[in-house]
C-alpha cells in the first residue's frame, strides 16, 4: 500500500471516528424523538458509510488492476459513495430548515421544487452502471470522472445555498450559539471541499464535513440550556426560541397555558422537595398527551404547550383533558391532593405575535373569582388590560404621571394628628387613574418597582425637609417598603444616602413591611430591619391579619408599630368571634410592646369599640381618605387650627 493510500486511509478513519462519536453522544443524551434529531443522526450516518465505503475503496486500490475481487469491491464501494453523498446535502438543508424552525407541511409544488434536483441526480447516480453518465472505469480500470457528474455539484451547491437562504430568513430568530455553529458549519464543508478540489491527495471533503457535524452534536444537538432539569421537558428559554423561529417562519399554531393556581400545596404539605415531584408528574401527565418536545416549564407551577394543529378545535379538546385530570387527585409521595387550575388557549400569530407575549401570557398570574377553568377569546382580555397597565408604568416614570398621597393618622387618646401614610398613584393619560393594588405587582415584575419606591421615598423626604410636618406635629411618614428592593445586597447604603441627601431626621420615615411578605425570608429581613433602626429609622408591619406567618413576623422583626388590617376591624362589628379575634391580637400586640395602629376606622362605632381596646393609633375614611399633598397640606393646617380653639379637647374626647 502506498503512503498516498496510508494518507486517504487517515482522513477517512479520522471522519469515521468523528462520526460515531456524534451519534454515540446523540444516542446517549437521549435527543433522538424530534424531526430535527432523526435529520442530524441521517445526515451523520450517511457520511460515517461515506468513509466506510471510501475506506474499502482505498484498501483495494492497489489490488484492483490484479484483483477481480477487489476491482467489484472497488466499484461497488464507489456506487454506494456516490449514492450515499448525493443525498447528504438535501437531507442537511432539511436539517437547517428545521433548526430554523422551518415549517414540516409545505404544500406539494414546493416540495417538489425542492426534491427535484435531487431526485434527478439520484436516478443519474443509481443508473449510472448502465448509462456511465457521472462516472466510468478506463481499461486499466482506472476511476474516470464523466462530464455530468457536474450536476451532483450543482445539486450539492443548490442545497446548500438554499441552507444558507434558510439561516439568513431566520437569523433574528437563532441563538448566538446555533448562529455560531451553522456558520462554522459552512465554512469548514466549504474549506473541505475547496482543499480537496485543488490538492486532489488531501481528501479533506468528509473529514470537514464529519467534523463540523461533530460540532453541530455539541452546539445544536445537545440541549441541556434549553432543558428544565426537574421534569425532563422543556424551558422558558426553549420557549421564547421556538415561538420567535415559528413567528419568522410564519407558523400557524396554538399555546396552551396552564397555571396550576395552588401549585404551592405540595410544599406546605410535604415540603420543599415535593414542589418539583409534582411539577415531573404535571410533566408526565402532559407527555401522554403530546410529545415532550412541544411542552415547556417557564414558571413553577406553569407549563406551556405548543399545539402545531392551527385548528382551535384541536388545543380546546387538548385543554379539555387537562382541565379533567385536574378534577381528580394528584398522587405525591403517599399523598393525596387536589390541585386547581386555568388553562388559557391562544392562537399563533393572531393572539400571540412575539415570544414576549407567550411570556407575558406565562407570567401574568389570573384574577381572582374567575368561574372559568378554561380562558379563550375575549376571556383573556386581561392580558391586554395587564399589557395596558405595564405600559402606563413606563409612562409614568417616564413622563412623571406618578403621584404621592397622604393618609393622616391620628392618636386615640386626644384624636390628634400623629402622622401620615404616603400612598402612590399613576395618573395615566390613556387609563385614568391607577390604584397600587393594580399597578405595583405588575412594576415588581418588569423591575420597575424599584423606581417607583425610590421616587416615593424621595417625594417623602423633600416633604419632611419643607419642615411642613414638624410644624403640624406630625412625628413620621409612613413609606411602604417593597421587599423586592430590600432584599437587594445595597439596599440598606441606599436608603441612607437618600436620607442623608435631604438631610432629614431619620425617625421621620416609618418603613411599613406586609407581614405576609416579611415571612418569606425573616433572616434577611431582620438584618436589614435591625440596621436600618440602628440609623434611626422606624418599622412597622402592614396589614396584620391577612397571612398565616403573622405572629412569627412580629417575633422575628423588630417593629416598632404594628398595623391592625381593616378586615379584621369590620369582622368584629359583624360578629363575636370576629371581636374575639380583635381583643386577644390587641391584647397580644401589647403583651409584645408593640404599638397598634389600627386601619380602615370609618364609623362612630368602630372608634367607640377601639377606645374601649386602647389601641394606639387610628387611620381611615372616618377622618380623611389619601389625598394628594396640597389637600394634606390644607387638612392639616384646619386641624391644627381647630385645636387651638377653646374646648376643642372636650369635645373630641366626647366625639
Amino acid at each position: 500500500m502506498t503512503t498516498n493510500n496510508l494518507f486517504h486511509l487517515a482522513f477517512y478513519a479520522g471522519s469515521l471516528v468523528l462520526c460515531i462519536t456524534a451519534l454515540i453522544f446523540t444516542f446517549a443524551q437521549q435527543r433522538t424523538d424530534k424531526l430535527q434529531n432523526k435529520l442530524y443522526i441521517v445526515t451523520v450516518s450517511l457520511v460515517a458509510l461515506n468513509a466506510v465505503c471510501q475506506i474499502i475503496s482505498e484498501m483495494g486500490q492497489p489490488f484492483k488492476t490484479t484483483s477481480d475481487a477487489y476491482y467489484l469491491s472497488t466499484q461497488i464501494c464507489d456506487y454506494l459513495y456516490f449514492a450515499l453523498h448525493t443525498a447528504v446535502c438535501p437531507v442537511f438543508c432539511l436539517y437547517v430548515a428545521s433548526v430554523c424552525g422551518g415549517r414540516d407541511d409545505m404544500p406539494i409544488v414546493k416540495n417538489l421544487l425542492y426534491s427535484s434536483p435531487f431526485v434527478l441526480t439520484e436516478l443519474l447516480v443509481l443508473t449510472n452502471p448502465l448509462t456511465g453518465l457521472i462516472y466510468t472505469y478506463d481499461s486499466s480500470r482506472t476511476f474516470v470522472r464523466e462530464k455530468l457528474e457536474v450536476l451532483i455539484y450543482v445539486a450539492a451547491a443548490f442545497y446548500f445555498a438554499l441552507s444558507v437562504f434558510m439561516l439568513l430568513f431566520t437569523w433574528n430568530a437563532l441563538t448566538a450559539k446555533r448562529k455560531v455553529a451553522l456558520i462554522y458549519f459552512f465554512l469548514l464543508v466549504i474549506a473541505g471541499v475547496v482543499i480537496q478540489l485543488i490538492y486532489m491527495n488531501v481528501r479533506t471533503e468528509l473529514f470537514a464535513e464529519a467534523l463540523a457535524l461533530l460540532g453541530a452534536m455539541t452546539a445544536i444537538e445537545s440541549e441541556d440550556d434549553r432543558m428544565d432539569s426537574d421534569s425532563g421537558i422543556y424551558n422558558r428559554k426553549a420557549l421564547q426560541m421556538d415561538i420567535s423561529s415559528y413567528l419568522v417562519n410564519r407558523r400557524h399554531l396554538n399555546i396552551i397555558c396552564l397555571k396550576v393556581t395552588n401549585a404551592d400545596i405540595a410544599e406546605r404539605a410535604k415540603g420543599a422537595d415535593n414542589s418539583d415531584t409534582l411539577s415531573v408528574c404535571i410533566a408526565d401527565f402532559l407527555k401522554t398527551l403530546c410529545p415532550r418536545y412541544y411542552i415547556y416549564r417557564t414558571n413553577p407551577g406553569t407549563f406551556m404547550i405548543t399545539v402545531m394543529d392551527p385548528n382551535d378545535a384541536a388545543s380546546a379538546a387538548l385543554a379539555i383533558e387537562i382541565v379533567d385530570r385536574f378534577d381528580k387527585p394528584w398522587v405525591i409521595g403517599e399523598t393525596e391532593l387536589m390541585l386547581s387550575c386555568v388553562v388559557l388557549t391562544a392562537d399563533v400569530p393572531g393572539k400571540i405575535s412575539s415570544a414576549s407575549d407567550a411570556l407575558y401570557m406565562a407570567d401574568s398570574p389570573v384574577p381572582n373569582g374567575l368561574d372559568k377553568k378554561i380562558l379563550s377569546g375575549k376571556d383573556l382580555d386581561f392580558l391586554m388590560r395587564r399589557a395596558a397597565v405595564e405600559s402606563a408604568v413606563n409612562r409614568g416614570l417616564e413622563e412623571g404621571n406618578f403621584e404621592v398621597y397622604y393618609q393622616p393618622t391620628f392618636s386615640l387618646a386626644d384624636l390628634k394628628l400623629h402622622g401620615a401614610e404616603a400612598l402612590i398613584r399613576l395618573h395615566d393619560g390613556v387609563l385614568g387613574n391607577l390604584f397600587p393594588d393594580e399597578f405595583i405587582p405588575i412594576a415588581e415584575q418588569i423591575g420597575m418597582i424599584d423606581a417607583i419606591d425610590d421616587f416615593v421615598i424621595r417625594e417623602v423626604c423633600s416633604f419632611i425637609k419643607s419642615g411642613i410636618p414638624k410644624k403640624y406635629g406630625i412625628e413620621s411618614i409612613n413609606i411602604n417598603l417593597s421587599v423586592i428592593e430590600c432584599m437587594q445586597l445595597d439596599f440598606i447604603k441606599h436608603i441612607n444616602l437618600i436620607t442623608e441627601e435631604y438631610d432629614i431626621d431619620k425617625s421621620s420615615i416609618n418603613f411599613e413591611i406586609t407581614e405576609s411578605i416579611a415571612a418569606n425570608d425573616y433572616d434577611t429581613l431582620s438584618n436589614v430591619v435591625a440596621a436600618l433602626k440602628a440609623d434611626g429609622f422606624r418599622f412597622s408591619m402592614d396589614d396584620y391579619g391577612t397571612g398565616y406567618s403573622n405572629i412569627r413576623s412580629i417575633f422575628m422583626l423588630d417593629f416598632d408599630v404594628v398595623k391592625i388590617d381593616k378586615s379584621i376591624l369590620w369582622s368584629a362589628e359583624e360578629s363575636e368571634l370576629g371581636k374575639i379575634i380583635l381583643e386577644n391580637s390587641v391584647r397580644m400586640i401589647k403583651q409584645m410592646r408593640r404599638e397598634i395602629l389600627v386601619e380602615g376606622v370609618e364609623t362612630k362605632q368602630q372608634l367607640e369599640m377601639l377606645n374601649k381596646l386602647s389601641v394606639d393609633y387610628l387611620q381611615g375614611y372616618f377622618f380623611s381618605k389619601p389625598i394628594p399633598k396640597s389637600e394634606f397640606i390644607e387638612l392639616i393646617s384646619k386641624q391644627a387650627a381647630k385645636e387651638n380653639q377653646p374646648g376643642v379637647k372636650e369635645q373630641a374626647a366626647a366625639t
